[in-house]
């Protein structure tokens, strides 16, 4: 039998409007929903966050390639949110998640007939070792960074 002593299982973006974003995620990139949806409150979640009367509303949505156990894209709205000042590529911290995809531009255009934006151009690049990965950065309809991919 496998033990396992550690395991990821999901990445938090925290939303101005979680059902839109999942929506988003759902229609773009054919992640599912993995019910319940979160709703969040009490003094465990106060005494969590550090926020006092925090409450959260929310899903996880389970990641295209994995199977129902797989790591999930967890996708919170607070009652009270602090706004964003924008994202960026090269800024320190959390930066972007990617997708690795059959057809980069199809991708990039799903994006953009949901809301989302493009940060680039789409480019080719070789990567040592021999391999190639066509590709490009996008934002989704609140500005966090998405890279489409695709190795070859």
């Amino acid at each position: 039998m496998l033990r396992i002593g550690i395991k990821y299982t999901h990445i938090n973006l925290v939303a101005k409007d979680w059902k839109k974003l999942a929506k988003f995620y759902v229609d773009v990139f054919d992640c599912k929903p993995k019910p319940p949806e979160r709703d969040l409150s009490g003094e465990w979640l106060d005494r969590l966050t550090g926020i006092d009367s925090a409450h959260i509303r929310g899903i996880h949505l389970l990641l295209p390639g994995f199977k129902d156990d797989g790591p999930t894209l967890e996708i919170f709205q607070y009652n009270e949110s602090i706004p964003d000042t924008g994202k960026s590529i090269n800024r320190e911290g959390f930066a972007h998640i990617a997708f690795a995809v059959d057809d980069v531009e199809k991708y990039l255009e799903k994006l953009k007939e949901n809301g989302g934006t493009a940060v680039g151009e789409v480019v080719t690049g070789h990567v040592d070792g021999g391999r190639t990965i066509h590709v490009v950065y996008g934002k989704d309809p609140e500005g966090n960074i998405i890279e489409i991919q695709k190795w070859s």
